[in-house]
């Protein structure tokens, strides 16, 4: 049984709706009705019922949480298990309570398919127009509408079609076709897994049917490379062993695989892929697995860099980037405010930077806003204090998906629709069009007699850093080269220091455009910081030194007294 229940296919689905619309009641129907129940379970509901002197609900199955029980209402995401002939289902059960629809987000993060539940009684309400928008958001295509607890309403066919009708037309414009509406009462079993004889005139599939009728996406391995780092472990006793280690979203990697960690863009390759269980197969690490892998070439990685495939169509980087977002936090999302944005394993500083337009997720009715309200959608402009590595197409979800964290809570959640520049605003403020001359980089370095490049120069005296550099730039000047000198202030706060090195690498291009020599200065440059500049400028064009003693960084160091002249001598050198 169990080897062929293993050749089946697997999907995932979300199922979501409206606080009491019945989304516990139609798994628990599911569960029982396709024998997934652990054996006694069924039995030992209704004896705990019996013995409480309460009428047996198949929600009960689900209620695994003390609080679930406390409070009567589902507070957070389970997962189910059941199989057709066809399928092995991993049902997502997404909360519908308007206090914990933020847990929503994760619980449709990886499904192919929802079941949205409408209660035949209250109709359409507006939280099912919400997870209706936030599935389209999600990219979540198949959706299939059970209009649920028909027996309160005596079968009436009426009702239902009342409710295709207004919910297919809010579907309609959010861009959805709904593969169907299915009639259930999932209290006495109609329409789930056996055709129902008090709704005669519906003639279409039962929700099982359904599910076995949506199209399983094509398989995660066959999209590139995608390994968000979770840690980097290390022994000792003399094991000196480095394992990098992460869940594979997508794609797979091998011993020999040559890989580069973004933002940073350092590479290696893969030695060894380190079985995480005893049962797990070597040398391959494939998607939706835990991994873990040495290198060939060692390399300082850390948490939050997400590991691509060289030669594989690459991440998107950037500090700055156009998102979709739905904000579910009791306070406004504001403009200034530092957040958290959370996506794969990585956790950066951003802030709001510019709302390009809002929509209530519920009316859709679309206006111009200086904040973000709660249940609004806004198209928008997000800032943050590093690079963030991140994929701009729904076929990558897990590396398209972000959160937002407010003072310690998740308060919004998105995708990321475009990397941004310095200086764009998105593509719905138009597309900049610079033109440049005739004179080509080799032909400017031979006129100013000069290949242009930047020094960044670092060390733990930001004095004596600061003192290099200015002399350095002087000289040059005097000897009739074109050199600039760029500095971070030593006296500059965390949050100064991060956005003067955020902005220097759109000064230094336009400088290095011109055949300028930069002398760039950062006192205590942190590995991190300078993996980010690196991102931006190029290695072949990027020299990192450092002055005196105690470098953290894997570059040459030159002594802190006549820093100057060790510099100049290093230039003519060339």
């Amino acid at each position: 049984m169990d080897t062929q229940q293993n050749r089946r296919e697997h999907m995932n689905i979300v199922i979501v709706g409206h606080v009491d619309h019945g989304k516990s009641t139609v798994i628990g129907r599911l569960l029982a009705d396709t024998g997934a129940l652990p054996q006694g379970k069924l039995e030992q509901i209704r004896e705990m019922c019996r013995r409480n002197d309460k009428p047996f609900e198949y929600a009960f199955l689900l209620d695994a949480l003390k609080d679930e029980r406390s409070q009567g209402i589902t507070i957070d995401t389970a997962r189910c298990f059941f199989h057709t002939k066809k399928r092995q289902y991993i049902i997502i059960d997404a909360p519908g309570h308007i206090e914990f629809l933020k847990n929503m987000i994760t619980g449709a993060s990886r499904a192919a398919a929802a079941l949205l539940v409408i209660d035949a009684h209250e109709g359409v309400q507006e939280n099912s127009r919400r997870h209706g928008y936030m599935l389209a958001m999600l990219g979540i295509r198949q959706i299939c509408v059970m209009v649920n607890k028909m027996d309160l309403v005596d079968y009436d066919r009426a009702v239902y079609e009342d409710i295709v009708s207004q919910y297919s037309e809010f579907l309609k414009e959010i861009g959805i076709s709904p593969e169907g509406f299915i009639p259930v009462s999932a209290r006495e079993g109609d329409n789930i897994a056996q055709k129902s004889e008090r709704m005669p005139w519906y003639d279409g599939p039962t929700v099982l049917d359904m599910l076995d009728e949506f199209h399983t996406p094509g398989s995660l391995e066959n999209l590139p490379l995608r390994m968000p780092v979770q840690d980097v472990y290390k022994f000792t006793h003399g094991d000196s062993r480095r394992i990098i280690a992460g869940t594979v979203e997508t794609g797979s990697l091998r011993a020999g695989d040559e890989v580069v960690f973004y933002p940073s863009g350092k590479r290696t390759h893969v030695n060894r892929i380190e079985p995480m269980r005893s049962d797990e197969a070597e040398g391959v690490a494939a998607a939706g697995y835990a991994a873990g892998f040495t290198m060939t070439e060692q390399i300082y990685v850390r948490r939050g860099e997400l590991c691509a495939r060289a030669g594989e169509m690459p991440p998107k980087v950037a500090s700055r980037v156009r998102v979709s977002l739905f904000w579910l936090g009791r306070s406004p999302m504001v403009p200034g405010k530092t957040y958290y944005l959370k996506t794969g394993s990585a956790k950066v500083e951003c802030r709001l930077e510019k709302i390009l337009s809002v929509m209530d997720a519920s009316s859709l009715h679309r206006v111009q806003k200086q904040e973000v309200d709660r249940h609004e959608v806004a198209e928008c402009v997000l800032s943050a204090s590093k690079l963030v590595a991140f994929d701009d197409t729904g076929d990558l979800a897990a590396t398209n998906r972000f959160v937002i964290v407010d003072d310690y809570e998740i308060s919004g959640g998105g995708i990321f629709a475009e990397a941004l520049s310095e200086t764009e605003e998105g593509s719905a403020s138009g597309q900049r069009a610079w033109q440049t001359g005739d004179v080509s980089p080799a032909e400017r370095a031979a006129m100013l007699r000069q290949r242009p490049r930047v020094l960044l120069l670092s060390g733990s005296n930001a004095e004596r850093v600061r003192e290099a550099a200015a002399a350095l730039e002087r000289r040059l000047l005097e000897a009739g080269r074109p050199a600039y000198y760029l500095g971070v202030s030593a006296a500059a706060t965390l949050e100064e220091r991060e956005a003067t090195l955020n902005e220097l690498p759109a000064r230094v291009l336009t400088l290095l455009a011109a055949g300028v020599l930069v002398i760039a200065s950062a006192p205590a440059l942190t590995a991190e910081e300078e993996d980010a500049l690196r991102m931006h400028i190029s290695s072949d064009r990027l020299e990192t030194l450092w002055l005196g003693e105690g470098c953290p960084l894997d570059c040459p160091v030159l002594p802190a007294e006549n820093a100057s002249e060790a510099l100049w001598a290093r230039l003519e050198e060339g």
